[in-house]
């Protein structure tokens, strides 16, 4: 029988031991979280153990699925948790919805130690009637009520590293394809929309970058965007994950067309929110290439790293990110971009359409000095030829005042979070600061 069986033993976690010893709250979280996941439970049994020479006992728990099982044990002496979470596959690839479970329940116990297993159990293929015996599909979650996919041909490579699940799919839709705990972050056919858009909207409007700070983008493809440019003299990648670089070196050269080993890149393994309170260097571009706020990167999406990103931008720099998808997850884009309008004086949203990621994305582009919404196409084509830009598959001078022609729901959600900039006078910057050191 074909079928996903997936194992996590979480240790030092950071939840109250209370929830640890409570049958009733496990239970419904356990229950809310398979919902959220798009799983269906048919029976659920949840049990406490007494305590013992005066420690808490702990709670043994199951969620009987129609795809098959949810399990748990909790050790609140030790702070510990072991979970089990097992899908069929036989008809559906449920496989995503499991991946999707087991990480809401880690992030539910905020483990500091987290030991994962997997086996994938009889054929590894999944198909309908009408398919061939070879297809497979993956599916993501966009939110609690929406879920998307795409037909997956070949395993290539999977790896659990010390902070996600890593896999790279062959696929007929996309070429290899890269995805981090059952999320799609690019792959070889479409990666063009959202790097170009990353970095040539700002980088055409700073004129010749020199210096670039990325931020994650293990991958690459921001990086080779980059060198593009003949101006460009050092790109630094703080990229937290070894293993994405690894991979990204082995199966993605079409994405990176050798941008991590370019002599003008300079590496740099571990923690992206450390090395940017630590530098001490000044960048014309800082690029948040980044998996999204409930990842290991969240730190990087908060105020603390944005001021501090700020203090390294050279007078005319600009710092990029994604925002997600408004249609989506529009309460945390409009909080993203709200406190980047109480970080930034300009504040440019601007959105496109990514192909792998099924929506309509968000990013933008944040500075004291410049504004990119100022760049007139003429202007755009005129710095495109200066720098040489000929082979671009997305961005071109028209392109450029489009990505940041916002549809109206997009404005109204940024409009009812306040769209002032908080830093668009001396005065307010004063203020703003003043706030900030309170």
């Amino acid at each position: 029988m074909q079928g996903l069986h997936l194992t996590a033993d979480l240790s030092a976690c950071q939840s109250p031991e209370e929830l640890l010893c409570d049958p009733l709250r496990l239970r419904q979280y356990c229950l809310d979280l398979v919902e959220a996941a798009g799983l269906s439970a048919v029976a659920d049994r949840f049990h406490r153990f007494p305590d013992f020479e005066g420690k808490p006992g702990g709670v043994t728990g199951m969620v009987l699925l129609a795809e098959s099982h949810l399990a748990l044990h909790t050790w609140p002496e030790q702070s510990a948790v072991t979970l089990d979470v097992y899908v069929c596959n036989f008809s559906t690839d449920n496989s995503a919805k499991a991946e999707s479970l087991l990480q809401a329940l880690i992030k539910l116990f905020g483990p500091q130690g987290i030991v994962r297993q997997q086996i994938q159990r009889g054929e590894a293929q999944f198909r309908s009637p009408s398919e061939e015996p070879s297809a497979r599909w993956g599916d993501e979650q966009l939110n609690r009520y929406s879920r998307y996919g795409y037909q997956l041909g070949r395993l290539l490579h999977r790896e659990q590293s010390a902070y996600q699940l890593i896999e790279v799919f062959e696929s007929p839709q996309f070429g290899n394809l890269f995805r981090l705990d059952g999320d799609y972050m690019t792959s070889e056919r479409d990666e063009f929309f959202y790097h170009e858009a990353m970095i040539h909207p700002a980088a055409i409007a700073i004129g010749s970058p020199k210096h670039a700070l990325i931020l994650g983008g293990g991958d690459g493809g921001s990086a080779e965007e980059l060198l593009k440019y003949p101006s460009i003299e050092r790109v630094v990648i703080a990229e937290l994950d070894e293993a994405v670089l690894r991979i990204s070196r082995r199966y993605f050269g079409a994405i990176h067309r050798g941008a991590l080993d370019d002599p003008r890149v300079d590496v740099r393994i571990g923690d992206g929110f450390a090395f940017v309170a630590q530098t001490q260097e000044s960048f014309d571009l800082v690029i948040l290439d980044l998996t999204d706020p409930d990842t290991p990167a969240q730190a990087l999406y908060s105020e603390a790293n944005f001021a501090a990103i700020r203090q390294r931008l050279k007078p005319q720099g600009a710092m990029v990110l994604h925002t997600g998808a408004p249609i989506f997850k529009p309460e945390a884009v409009a909080s993203l971009h709200a406190a980047l309008r109480r970080q930034f004086k300009h504040v440019a949203p601007l959105g496109l359409y990514v192909p792998l990621y099924g929506s309509y994305w968000s990013m933008a582009i944040c500075s004291e000095h410049i504004d990119p919404r100022r760049c007139s196409a003429q202007l755009v084509e005129e710095r495109l030829k200066v720098n040489h830009l000929k082979d671009l598959s997305y961005y071109n001078p028209e392109i450029h005042p489009a990505l940041f022609a916002l549809p109206n729901y997009f404005k109204r959600l940024l409009y009812a979070h306040d769209e002032t900039p908080c830093r668009s006078t001396p005065s307010s910057q004063t203020s703003a600061s003043q706030a900030r050191a309170a």
